[in-house]
């Protein structure tokens, strides 16, 4: 049984940790794509390390937009490093001579380092110095992270169902 485990073990990390080369098809929003992989199947890629507003929210639509700018209809390499609460695949996404395009979202001002999922703590000086720089969505003093902005809208429909 034991051997078992180690077996599912290795075999899940493989899955997890492998490089993978597809197109990408859709951009869904600023930090979740589409990509086309070799066997036709299409996959919903949630970026790690960042995230950008929803597309509601101030900047959202120019969030989306970068993220179609750098790479929709690209080759791209990802490595999938888990799944998100919805099932869909969070990735490690690099293009054009290995950028890494969670970073490029993050210095270009269109998205946060997500501290609070993302061990990758030089995303935060990126994220700094988009601040002191006053890029994207920094240019807005009262901008409002995309984790309190999703739990603000569930506080009001509660509200509203009181």
């Amino acid at each position: 049984m034991k051997k078992l485990i180690y077996l599912l073990t290795f075999l899940k990390s493989l899955f997890l940790f492998s490089q993978i080369t597809a197109k990408i098809v859709a951009i869904k929003d600023g930090d979740t794509v589409v990509a086309l992989l070799d066997n036709k199947a299409q996959e919903t890629l949630r970026l790690a390390d960042v995230d950008c507003p929803e597309n509601r929210q101030p900047f959202g639509k120019n969030a989306k937009q970068f993220t179609s700018s750098q790479v929709f209809g690209k080759n791209v390499t990802f490595y999938r490093v888990g799944k998100d609460r919805y099932r869909r695949t969070i990735a490690k996404i690099f293009y054009d001579n290995e950028k890494y395009l969670s970073a490029e979202i993050i210095k270009a001002g269109f998205g946060w380092w997500y501290y609070k999922a993302s061990k990758n703590f030089k995303l935060k000086d990126v994220e700094i110095l988009a601040k002191k720089k006053k890029l994207g969505l920094w240019s807005d003093k009262n901008a409002i992270a995309p984790w309190d902005f999703r739990k603000m809208k569930k506080t009001a429909k509660q509200n509203l169902a009181k």
